[in-house]
């Protein structure tokens, strides 16, 4: 999950790092204020499913970026995509029906949470709109 720290005191001396031993600088978060609200997803496919990155790991860890944004689906043709890498999913808007090959179908809600695994073929459809927050492991772009 990441690192703590513990207020507790240590008892024992820890070795001083060596003068060839360069400290790291404090790495810096990102925030990106009312994203929820102020981002609008480019449409990426039909004329019903957007879907857009806000932000993405991959220009600080190339090898293993991730990437999350938001995806908007409105009514109209439903949105059937082979997952070529693994993502997360909440709802944070409106509702889903998401199935897949294996025979499940859920009514997806505002707070419902979805691993969708790579080579899933997902399909996606809704009665009105639905948003949800994703993060995928892939590069920024790579949907």
């Amino acid at each position: 999950m990441g690192t703590f720290i513990s207020k507790v005191k240590s008892t024992t001396s820890s070795p001083k790092p060596a003068k060839t031993e360069k400290m790291s600088a404090p790495v810096a978060m990102t925030h990106i204020p009312k994203a929820q609200s102020t981002f609008k997803p480019p449409l990426i496919a039909n004329e019903n499913a957007f879907l857009g990155d806000v932000l993405s790991s991959e220009k600080i860890d190339p090898e293993k970026p991730i990437s999350c944004g938001f995806y908007r689906l409105e009514k109209g043709t439903p949105l059937v995509y082979t997952y070529t890498y693994h993502e997360m999913k909440i709802i944070v808007e409106g509702s889903f029906d998401i199935s897949d090959e294996a025979g499940n179908k859920v009514h997806a809600v505002p707070g419902d949470v979805f691993y969708f695994p790579k080579d899933a073929k997902i399909t996606f459809t809704t009665e009105d709109y639905g948003l949800a927050f994703y993060t995928g492991q892939r590069k920024e772009g790579a949907a």
